[in-house]
């Protein structure tokens, strides 16, 4: 794959029907240009950082955009998406940047919340079976009653492990699911034996995979990858709030919408040298190298305009009612759980 593979597959530009257009309009109020933010100091609650997951995140921080569009923002890092959100379901933070699979959960159990930009068009999650705790492995069998790490139990690795193990005919609870965090804790669950399988993000699994610690069983950091997975595409990383949050600030959310797809255009042209004088140095995990190998394995994943694709909404619904029996697909109202007049804007703004 080369570093510059960011042709929109054609199909992609089909994905918005007025249904969606519709949706979103009924769902946040008419937006005024440049008007008065509602909320200056904005806290976003994200869970692992460092994981390329959240890089758009990463950048909008390190390159100042989220200052340029007005806004004081408070980035607090939690172990797994799952946790990011009970910190704003908790009250101490106001955005989850996580996973948008999250948005449709959470309608399941009577709470709207609402994605308002996408960071990722691939949910860049890889699940590996340790070389060393199961040699001998043939089957998604075999990880019967075997430990899996995962960021953080209910995260969105949690939610592709579980689809791996269904299809499989196995249940949640015919392994023990370990949260170990998304970066140097998750490599020493694995190397240490603590765990004998991982679903995570990069850059940890290419690490692993590329040092022969794991073997790949299921891949979906790429868009091929991810439809294999998933029969369609999936979007992942997001901003998203509770619906009464969106509603009441969309200055304020349109401000975060513009910084992330102003990051995200960036991306667009930034070289690997780039990339490394960006992020934090403890993001690399002490090899840079490995840590751009993994970057291009991930680099297509990544949003290229903070668009969330009709379809890729279907398809995480049907993925997680796949596996979930509490989510009923009949119940759930999916143009609450999105709307694109945000990114919409931004993109406009920033030409991505």
């Amino acid at each position: 794959m080369t570093t510059n593979t960011f042709g929109t597959p054609l199909r992609r530009r089909t994905f918005t029907s007025l249904a969606a257009l519709t949706a979103a309009a009924v769902a946040v109020p008419s937006l005024r240009a440049q008007g008065k933010l509602e909320k200056t100091k904005v806290s976003i609650a994200v869970g692992g950082k460092a994981a390329f997951y959240y890089l758009p995140l990463t950048l909008a921080e390190q390159l100042g955009y989220f200052k340029s569009e007005g806004l004081d923002v408070e980035i607090s890092d939690f172990a797994g998406g799952s946790r990011a959100l009970q910190a704003v379901v908790g009250g101490s933070a106001d955005v989850v940047s996580g996973a948008y699979e999250h948005t449709i959960n959470l309608q399941s159990k009577g709470q709207m919340f609402q994605a308002f930009v996408l960071q990722g068009r691939a949910p860049q999650i890889a699940m590996g079976v340790s070389t060393k705790a199961i040699p001998t492995y043939k089957t998604v069998a075999d990880l019967k009653g075997k430990k899996i790490g995962v960021s953080a139990p209910g995260s969105s690795t949690n939610m592709v492990a579980n689809l791996v193990l269904s299809r499989a005919g196995l249940k949640a609870s015919d392994v023990s699911f370990v949260g170990v965090g998304t970066s140097a804790g998750a490599l020493a669950a694995l190397r240490s034996g603590q765990i004998d399988a991982m679903s995570n993000t990069d850059p940890v699994m290419t690490m692993l995979e590329q040092k022969g610690e794991v073997r790949i069983i299921s891949d979906t950091r790429t868009l091929k990858g991810t439809t294999d997975v998933f029969g369609g595409p999936m979007p992942a990383g997001c901003l998203y709030a509770p619906l009464e949050f969106v509603q009441k600030h969309p200055n304020t959310c349109q401000a975060m919408a513009n910084a992330i797809v102003h990051g995200l255009k960036w991306l667009q042209t930034a070289g690997p040298s780039d990339i490394i004088k960006t992020v934090p140095e403890a993001y690399l995990l002490g090899d840079r190298a490995l840590y751009l190998a993994s970057f291009n394995k991930v680099r297509e994943a990544i949003s290229l305009d903070g668009l969330l694709p009709e379809e890729g909404a279907k398809t995480a619904l049907r993925a997680l009612a796949s596996f979930d029996t509490a989510i009923k697909a009949d119940k759930i109202d999916l143009g609450k759980t999105y709307t694109n007049e945000f990114a919409r804007r931004a993109k406009e703004k920033y030409k991505a």
